[in-house]
């Protein structure tokens, strides 16, 4: 059985940092490309980010490059998400998410996390 089980949300202040964790399991990790999404309240999902198998290659949104910096260390099937300079607009539930196609679409998402909540305070 697949898990992917997201930790490090929270509620901190706009220009504030986290750090999201996603700690996968049931799946040959290293053979899977990772991503992030995110949907806020009356919005619709969208990409944040996505990085490769190997780690090599790497995609953000416009909305967040520069800040945001997805990362994995597949000796601990574990992804990563650092996000800097926060913003209220950030505010989501963040999904980290498995996919055997390096993609920014969620159609392409074989497998899902439950999500953590991430929410930022003017």
């Amino acid at each position: 059985q697949v898990q992917l089980v997201e930790s490090g949300g929270g509620l901190v202040q706009a220009g504030d940092s986290l750090r999201l964790s996603c700690a996968a399991s049931g799946l040959p990790f290293s053979s899977y490309n990772m991503g992030w999404f995110r949907q806020a309240p009356g919005k619709e999902r969208e990409f944040v980010a996505t990085i490769s198998w190997s780690g090599a290659r790497t995609d953000y949104a416009d909305s967040v490059k520069g800040r945001f910096t997805i990362t994995r260390d597949n000796a601990k099937n574990t992804a990563y998400l650092q996000m800097n300079m926060l913003k209220p607009e950030d505010t989501a539930v963040y999904s980290c998410a498995a996919q055997r196609l390096l993609s920014n679409r969620a159609n392409d998402v074989n497998y899902w996390g439950q999500g953590t909540q991430v929410t930022v305070s003017s």
